[in-house]
């Protein structure tokens, strides 16, 4: 699939051709890890939201959390993904909890050109794929509000453009996923 060829397609068929990809799911569910190789197949840019609000703060997201609330960080998140997500030919990783933000979800939504997509994997994979990383998840270690968080996001989750169930695939089988569902908008 060529870029320009996708885009004079949707353009013939009267839709807004996908300029960005916005990757969405709970921690563990391939992001950051599939991301980069969406970006590459489609000769896009990978940006992942907490490497830049880490970049631009110059403190880790735990310690932003613990120095100025989750309040304060979904407000720089947000700022954050609205100015990124203005670029095209983007391939963008949310944080886990960003979807929680309701102008946030909502711009991502209703954003031109923009394909939000949600991997979606059990919580029991999440544990699996992020064991040993309590450290810098210390949200790993409380199991049962871990679990409350993930039944909460998962609604949220699923209000995306596209779902793609992620637990038994291989990083190259969810980016055909996504590739084919950008063929499909």
């Amino acid at each position: 699939m060529t870029k320009e060829g996708s885009a004079q397609e949707a353009q013939m068929n009267g839709r807004t051709p996908v300029r960005r990809i916005v990757l969405t799911g709970f921690m563990g569910s391939g992001k950051s890890t599939v991301g980069p190789l969406v970006a590459r197949r489609l000769g896009w840019r990978f940006v992942d939201v907490d490497d830049v609000i880490v970049a631009e703060t110059g403190v880790a997201i735990a310690e932003f959390f613990a120095r100025h609330g989750e309040a304060a960080f979904r407000e720089r998140e947000h700022a954050t993904i609205v100015r990124l997500a203005a670029a095209g030919e983007l391939v963008l990783a949310l944080g886990g909890g960003a979807i929680e933000h309701a102008v946030t979800r909502d711009a991502l939504l209703t954003g031109e050109g923009t394909l939000l997509i949600h991997l979606e994997v059990e919580l029991a994979t999440t544990l699996a794929r992020c064991s040993g990383t309590e450290d810098t998840r210390p949200v790993l270690a409380d199991q049962a509000n871990l679990a409350l968080r993930y039944e909460r996001r998962l609604p949220l989750y699923r209000t995306a453009h596209v779902s793609i169930p992620a637990d038994a695939l291989t990083p190259e089988e969810v980016v055909d996923a996504i590739v084919e569902a950008i063929r499909q908008v």
